[in-house]
């Protein structure tokens, strides 16, 4: 989809909504990044992706999130009365979802330890779940197809993903491969109104080393405003500390590669991805560990756990 990625994703939804029967008066777009997500009248949220393996990797989403609900797993449900899914149209791959009512208390990152401990703790399903290996080609793909970066940018770029993959391929992980979430960042948990917390977004899922999903919690402290004591609580819950693992900074240096690559995609149709991505370029150019990031337009001040999700 081309233009303004908030434009194309709402003719998409109109496109899709009146081929189904669907009421989409009224739609709500609640965010637009990797993925454009809108709330219908009746309850229901519509996710549209663009990302060029999105008709490949979202059966595999659908069919996982609907063995989580076998498990009894407090997950988002796919709303699969509406229609067979995914539904393509237009270079956009759309599913529909359960809405989610949340109640004004937030998650905490205690919570989302314990989520990811019980998810980790599940076996492997059986779905050709993708296997989680390389985190960076996806970037390293995005760098060579982009039109928004400058040649030295681009250099930097391969350069640095070059060194970063190989030292991702030495790391030794903990364990045996889990299922992963794939972005287990606390603004993926989301608080019901009856108080249990449900765990959304399951676009990254995969199976692969747990450190994976543990990392965004301590990244979150680099780069998005998360406290010491945060992840202290998060650790506690979860049962294990990645400070403690020697391969704990390469991880943080992979992630923060990976959070530059969303920015990589959308800066040529999306305004905010165009301020933000050199500002992470930069910082990272510069060495600068613990630069803030925004996840949406910055402000003044800057809340604990902003209420703005994170790209």
């Amino acid at each position: 989809m081309g233009g303004s990625l908030a434009r194309d994703a709402f003719a998409v939804l109109r496109d899709v909504c009146e081929d189904l029967g669907i009421d989409h008066r009224g739609a709500e777009l609640l965010r637009v990044r990797s993925n454009a997500v809108f709330k219908l009248r009746g309850e229901i949220v519509v996710r549209i992706a663009t990302a060029s393996d999105a008709r490949a990797r979202l059966p595999v989403v659908l069919a996982v999130a609907r063995w989580l609900a076998q498990q009894g797993f407090p997950a988002v449900r796919p709303a699969d009365t509406i229609c067979e899914q995914p539904v393509v149209h237009e270079g956009g791959v759309v599913t529909f979802w359960h809405y989610v009512p949340a109640a004004a208390e937030r998650p905490t990152t205690t919570e989302l330890g314990e989520i990811l401990r019980t998810l980790h703790l599940l076996p492997v399903p059986p779905v050709a779940v993708k296997r989680f290996t390389n985190p960076l080609a996806g970037i390293r793909a995005e760098v060579d197809r982009s039109d928004v970066l400058t040649p030295g940018q681009r250099t930097w770029l391969r350069d640095r993903i070059a060194e970063l993959t190989e030292r991702w391929s030495d790391l030794e992980v903990k364990g045996a491969p889990v299922l992963l979430h794939g972005d287990a960042w606390i603004d993926n948990l989301l608080r019901r109104t009856d108080g249990h917390v449900v765990l959304c977004d399951w676009d990254g899922v995969a199976v692969g080393p747990c450190e994976w999903d543990l990392v965004h919690t301590y990244h979150g402290q680099r780069r998005f405003g998360l406290t010491a004591a945060d992840v202290d609580a998060f650790a506690l819950a979860y049962g294990r500390d990645l400070r403690s693992w020697p391969g704990y900074a390469t991880l943080m240096e992979v992630r923060d590669m990976y959070a530059v690559g969303i920015h990589i995609r959308n800066a040529g149709a999306d305004p905010f991805s165009r301020r933000e991505l050199p500002r992470r370029l930069d910082s990272l150019a510069r060495g600068e560990r613990f630069t803030r990031w925004y996840m949406a337009e910055p402000v003044a001040v800057v809340p604990r756990r902003s209420a703005s999700r994170r790209g």
